[in-house]
């Protein structure tokens, strides 16, 4: 820590790794936006290799007791009861009425213990709602640094280090040892694409990334900033609070508020019916479900490459291929001129692996279907113009090696 600025407890290694000393602040912790010239370097280091992004700004709560997971299977949307010791589960939780508040991923450690990370600050919820049960929330974001090694390489790198990477499936975690400290290694990420994240205490980040960095050099590991992240999880179909959605608690209408179904993640649902299913905001998500009111669905969205080609060209300019994604969010229509509103894109970048220009969106549920064409809006040569797009699966990119059998 340095004056108000907080740094990570990779940091002092990271930053001499730096050369542009680029910097975004996330959660008061300074976080590299890129490490070299062009983001699009790290991006390829992940998809093609192997790259390392530091997530310890991540909040990090540990809830433990003998109603730990009662508390937890009354507050998060998807089935903590189902989640083994060894397992990780990627998880929302809701307000009352069903909009979304937060997203984080739970860890199960044993029957009584967990670890839940959140991008935003969510200690006073869950203490709130446990006040009449026998557990124990303690906040240890200080208290650990989380390293991220993702892509095609991370398993043969880590493999080298912690014997347990070359077996664990995933979603799953393990405690470990590296570089002779204990760690907790899981298969998770959000990058969309095979990776490991590394859990250690602060005093011992530092000869923890030591080891990677040396075990990667011979594989072309690379750190990747913030930059790279976003190309990775758009075509990863990874929504990001405050872009894609709202906490509902901090919105000011309905219009900024989300359902876990219209974010796209009706498949936590599961079993919502079931008359031991009752979580925060679970009866309004019932009545969601049964009456089909949901306003919007999430979607992807890949633009047709000829129309965007052609219409750049008629007004004289090169068809752009942009690596950084739009800061704003753009209409979409039904028709190609007049027409009516019939959703958005939150977030939309070129994809070099792709090779198209993709987003995620939210349209209206009878526009979901693959293929189902839109209309995107956009500015050429100061004129608005749109581009034929089309509703596409999401994840955009979702490799075999994700989820693949070790």
């Amino acid at each position: 820590m340095s004056g108000v600025i907080r740094t990570t407890p990779f940091h002092p290694r990271l930053s001499e790794l730096n050369t542009q000393g680029l910097y975004t602040h996330w959660q008061g912790h300074l976080s590299a936006l890129r490490y070299t010239s062009a983001p699009k370097h790290e991006y390829f280091a992940v998809r093609n290799s192997v790259g390392v992004f530091d997530t310890s700004p991540l909040f990090k709560y540990r809830i433990h007791g003998p109603d730990a997971e009662r508390l937890l299977a009354g507050v998060l949307v998807r089935e903590i009861r189902t989640c083994r010791p060894g397992q990780a589960q990627y998880t929302l939780w809701c307000d009352d009425r069903g909009f979304v508040m937060e997203d984080g991923v739970v860890f199960r450690h044993s029957a009584t213990d967990f670890l839940l990370t959140a991008a935003r600050p969510s200690l006073g919820w869950f203490a709130d709602l446990a006040r009449r049960l026998d557990v124990t929330l303690e906040d240890v974001s200080d208290e650990h640094g989380i390293l991220a090694v993702q892509g095609p390489r991370s398993r043969a790198v880590l493999a080298s280090l912690v014997p347990e990477a070359a077996t664990l499936g995933y979603m799953e975690h393990a405690q470990a040892k590296l570089a002779s400290s204990p760690v907790t290694l899981s298969r998770t990420g959000y990058t969309g694409d095979l990776g490991f994240e590394i859990i250690v205490e602060s005093g011992h980040a530092l000869d923890v990334l030591d080891a990677v960095l040396v075990a990667g050099a011979g594989h072309g590991l690379r750190p990747f900033g913030e930059e790279a992240l976003m190309m990775l999880r758009i075509e990863a179909g990874l929504p990001l609070i405050d872009v894609e959605w709202r906490n509902s608690r901090l919105a000011f209408t309905d219009a900024e508020r989300v359902t876990p179904q219209e974010l796209g993640m009706g498949w936590m649902l599961r079993g919502v019916r079931d008359s031991d299913r009752r979580f925060v905001g679970r009866d309004a998500i019932v009545e969601e479900l049964a009456g089909g009111t949901s306003r919007w669905a999430s979607v992807g969205i890949v633009v047709d490459w000829d129309h965007w080609d052609r219409l750049h060209r008629e007004a004289g300019l090169l068809p752009p291929k942009d690596e950084h994604p739009l800061s704003y969010e753009s209409l979409l229509y039904d028709e190609p001129a007049g027409g009516s509103q019939v959703g958005y894109v939150t977030s939309f970048v070129y994809s070099p692996v792709l090779q198209r220009h993709v987003g995620l969106a939210r349209v209206r549920p009878e526009l979901a279907a693959a293929d189902s064409p839109v209309h995107l809006e956009l500015a050429i040569s100061h004129q608005t113009t749109r581009v034929l797009a089309r509703a596409a699966k999401l994840p955009l990119f979702n490799p075999a090696r994700k989820t693949a059998t070790p």
